[in-house]
Order: structure tokens, then C-alpha cells, then sequence
């Protein structure tokens, strides 16, 4: 019981670290011409939504471990997409082509928050993992 007690709360960590880093990047782009874009506009719906299920998975961990791990995993998902556009500008406009309106100015960028956004959201995506396999032995 007290290795699942240390998961349960190892779990609403870093899910409440995925908040904080996910709302800190959507304060600098709610409002802006960002969140318009054919492309960009979806890239921010769903970290929105990735945010609010972080939420959920947060208050469901202590109550439904497998349920939050899920949850939590789906929000990595629809998190994740908007770190590797601002990583990975070069590469996400060959996948998602259209008329893009900001001229690409290089391939990959080093930026620090979207580096850390990335390695929580894998380290989050890791530990609901293990919160789905630990849960499912009990």
C-alpha cells in the first residue's frame, strides 16, 4: 500500500508540474494572432484542453489511478504538439503544409521553457505509464 500511496502522489507531482508549465506557455499566447491560425489556433485548443485534463487527472489520482493515468496520458498528447512547433518549426511545416504567415526563419530553436515542456511532458507520459501498470497489479 505505501508503494502505491508514493506513486499515487509521485502521479499528482507531475501532473500539477504539467499544469504550471502548460499555463505558463498559453499566458504568452491566449489573445494573440497565435491563436487564429488555421494551424497554430489547433495547436492552442489543445493544449487548452490538455491543461483542463491535467486538471481532471489531478483531482482523479487519489480517487481512480488507472482512470487519471490515462487521462493524464492523453493530455501529453495534446500537449505535445505545440512544444515541437515552437522546437521544431522546420520540420512541423513540412508535415502540416499551408500558407503560413511568419517567414521560417530556422529549422530547430533552442528555447529553454519549450525544452522543459517537453522533458516533463515525457517524464509525466513515463510515470502515468507506470501508474497504469502498478494500478493494474493491485
Amino acid at each position: 500500500m505505501g508503494k502505491d500511496r508514493s506513486s499515487a502522489f509521485q502521479q499528482a507531482a507531475v501532473c500539477l508540474s504539467c499544469i504550471a508549465i502548460v499555463w505558463r506557455c498559453a499566458s504568452f499566447l491566449e489573445g494573440t494572432e497565435f491563436s487564429g491560425g488555421r494551424v497554430s489556433g489547433v495547436l492552442l485548443d489543445m493544449q487548452d484542453a490538455g491543461s483542463g485534463l491535467f486538471v481532471i487527472a489531478l483531482l482523479l489520482t487519489f480517487l481512480y489511478r488507472r482512470i487519471a493515468a490515462a487521462v493524464t496520458l492523453v493530455a501529453c498528447l495534446l500537449c505535445l504538439p505545440l512544444y515541437l512547433y515552437f522546437t521544431a518549426p522546420g520540420p512541423f511545416r513540412r508535415v502540416f503544409s499551408g500558407g503560413w504567415s511568419v517567414p521560417l526563419r530556422a529549422h530547430f530553436v533552442w528555447d529553454n521553457w519549450t525544452i522543459v515542456g517537453i522533458a516533463v511532458l515525457v517524464i509525466t507520459a513515463w510515470v502515468s505509464v507506470q501508474g497504469l501498470r502498478i494500478a493494474g497489479d493491485a
